[in-house]
């Protein structure tokens, strides 16, 4: 508490808090708890999810930092493009390419990380970002290069749609069978 309320007074911004320990029950701080100390001027993240909170009429909707926005999207892309390594220049593009889906409105409610809901969509244009990069860098196998990487991508996503195996039955009037 003394170090957050420290740090919100001396720099005229709030301090920046990842609590990321999990469960949410060993967090440094809760979101609560951030945003009471630094008088609404944290910038908070957590490893578990917290509910949303308000004070003096700021409503706060506290996001996950989780690798659940990385790795998945490094795998698609890598896997998508054939990449012969790994190098930590794709884990960097993908990062950044996270930090452009953080919207307007998510900063207005506080959250430095799209919402974790939102995970496929966001995995589809990381893995776009890192696809991108990996062709730059001289490290894809899958050529020609796909003309539309976001479809190709999405081409590649497992689809749990599945059509129906009941066959289709029918109504009919057995009495003419009696």
């Amino acid at each position: 508490k003394a170090v957050v309320s420290t740090q919100s007074g001396h720099y005229g911004r709030g301090p920046i808090i990842f609590a990321l320990s999990n469960p949410t029950s060993q967090a440094e701080c809760t979101a609560e708890e951030a945003y009471k100390w630094s008088n609404n001027k944290a910038v908070f993240a957590s490893g578990s999810p917290f509910p949303r909170y308000e004070q003096d009429g700021h409503i706060f909707e506290p996001g996950q930092g989780n690798n659940a926005y990385i790795f998945p999207a490094v795998a698609l892309g890598v896997m998508c493009c054939g990449s012969i390594n790994i190098p930590d220049e794709l884990f960097l593009q993908s990062a950044e390419a996270l930090s452009y889906l953080v919207s307007d409105k998510d900063l207005a409610v506080g959250r430095v990380y799209p919402r974790l809901s939102d995970i496929q969509e966001i995995s589809v244009k990381i893995a776009v970002s890192v696809i991108e990069r990996a062709y730059e860098l001289n490290l894809a196998t899958v050529y020609p290069k796909p003309d539309n990487l976001e479809q190709f991508v999405r081409d590649q996503l497992y689809s749990t749609d599945y059509p129906t195996f009941i066959p289709e039955t029918y109504e009919y009037d057995l009495s003419n069978y009696q």
